[in-house]
């Protein structure tokens, strides 16, 4: 379960205020899995990062009674000067699973090769989106916050990452942005929509869809 508690966030922009989440306050249920709709600059990516803890709100909380990951695809807390085997023995002290089953899981699943053991800036962007997918896959939370990130690499690893995707959502909830509906469809039982900084929630996820497309719409 997540609870937002009188939630606020806004940002400064061209000297004024601008609010992207509005006092929100809202419990989600537990093991689901939720697609996150809302228009570009609605404040998704900006939820996602205080669900995950990687931004504070101006004020109220988040609250919740399981583990939640990072956003799948966001490689900012890694070290650019470590190696990806590096980085991944590191966040696997900081979560407390087993760091050797953790760096053989990643290094398999991400198959960056020799790249494993070369420093993080020397990544491209496709790089990066394969080792925080096999860093998040590799660690079992009961909520994943995940970004589109199945786009990334050719087209066999995108259907391994959607397999292993599918796998892991047996046995947990998930928070998901994509701009594919169809995928959405496939991974989603229930949806939010956010607009103007309230969220809302639905049981049916096409009843969300089809608000949000009006939204779109009025863009």
């Amino acid at each position: 379960m997540i609870r937002f508690e009188n939630l606020t966030k806004s940002f400064r922009v061209a000297g004024h205020r601008r609010v992207v989440i509005d006092n929100l306050t809202l419990s989600l249920p537990a093991g689901r899995s939720l697609a996150l709709l809302g228009r570009n600059g609605a404040g998704k990516s900006t939820l996602m990062q205080i669900i995950a803890g990687n931004m504070r709100p101006d004020h109220g909380r988040v609250v919740s009674d399981g583990t939640i990951s990072w956003p799948v695809g966001f490689a900012g807390s890694f070290h650019p000067e470590l190696t990806g085997a590096q980085n991944t023995r590191f966040i696997a002290r900081v979560y407390g699973v087993d760091t050797g089953e953790l760096q053989d899981f990643v290094r398999d699943f991400a198959e960056l090769g020799h790249h494993f053991h070369m420093p993080v800036r020397t990544y491209s962007s496709g790089m990066r989106s394969r080792l925080t997918f096999g860093l998040s896959m590799g660690i079992e939370f009961d909520t994943y916050l995940v970004d589109e990130v199945t786009s990334a690499g050719d087209a066999a690893f995108r259907a391994k990452s959607k397999a292993l995707f599918a796998s892991r959502m047996e046995q947990a909830g998930a928070l998901m942005v994509n701009h594919n509906l169809d995928e959405l469809r496939r991974y989603c039982d229930a949806a939010l929509v956010l607009e103007h900084g309230k969220l809302e929630y639905f049981e049916d996820l096409d009843e969300a869809i089809a608000l949000h497309e009006r939204n779109m719409g009025t863009a």
